[in-house]
């Protein structure tokens, strides 16, 4: 794959994850004590929070790495694994960016 097609792919995963912190960051809003909701369906807001603030993080995590890989993108660091060496696919960086390792690497 060219380099103008691998930017192409990393600045729209980019935007696509940003889009999905900003939804994310909508939701993580904090649950007010004093919000007559029931507490059942308070309980439910507080866990649908802390879901949400998990979510919120792997996103930030993930565009982190995005943005990472798009700055090695045209160097001899792009697209290879920190401990073997070996290329690791254009599908495993968009699919899990945070990652600097081959998935056999990952594993071990």
């Amino acid at each position: 794959m060219k380099t103008e097609e691998l930017r192409e792919l990393l600045e729209a995963e980019i935007s696509k994850t940003e889009k999905k912190i900003a939804r994310y960051e909508e939701m993580t809003g904090p649950v007010a004590p004093d919000n007559a909701i029931g507490r059942v369906s308070r309980m439910d807001a507080i866990n649908n929070k802390s879901v949400m603030d998990a979510a919120l993080r792997k996103a930030r995590q993930s565009l982190q790495g995005l943005h990472n890989h798009l700055n090695k993108l045209g160097t001899p660091e792009f697209g290879s694994c920190v401990k073997c060496g070996q290329n690791i696919p254009i599908q495993r960086i968009l699919l899990a960016p945070e990652s600097s390792f081959c998935v056999n690497c990952a594993r071990k």
